[in-house]
């Protein structure tokens, strides 16, 4: 079964830059979505930023020019380095991963990391 495992959380100040993980195993179809997600306390998860296998990115407004999502395809693993860190960055990360089969999709998700923005 697909599993994704993430890591690369923690602690970071104000404008420094922090790279997440997810590393992926299990049988992946060949059209898919990667994306990261993130959840703040009290908030609804949001939408940072998706690849697709088609190499099309997304990115949310908030984390445009500052993060960047990508694939390692030889890993099987996705990366979202992050950059300018504001203390509004501050959320539980997770890693998802949207599978395209013939007339099913299907999502798999990280356990989250937690990134915490302060001075």
């Amino acid at each position: 079964q697909v599993q994704l495992v993430e890591s690369g959380g923690g602690l970071v100040q104000p404008g420094g830059s922090l790279r997440l993980s997810c590393a992926v195993s299990g049988r992946v179809s060949s059209i898919y979505v990667m994306g990261w997600y993130r959840q703040a306390p009290g908030r609804q998860r949001e939408l940072v930023a998706t690849i697709t296998s088609g190499d099309i990115t997304n990115y949310a407004d908030s984390v445009k020019g500052r993060f960047t999502i990508s694939l390692d395809n030889v890993k099987n693993t996705a990366y979202l380095q992050m950059s300018s860190l504001k203390t509004e960055d501050t959320a539980v990360y997770y890693c998802n991963l949207q599978l395209k089969w013939p007339g099913v999709s299907i999502d798999y998700w990280g356990q989250g990391t937690q990134v915490t923005v302060s001075s």
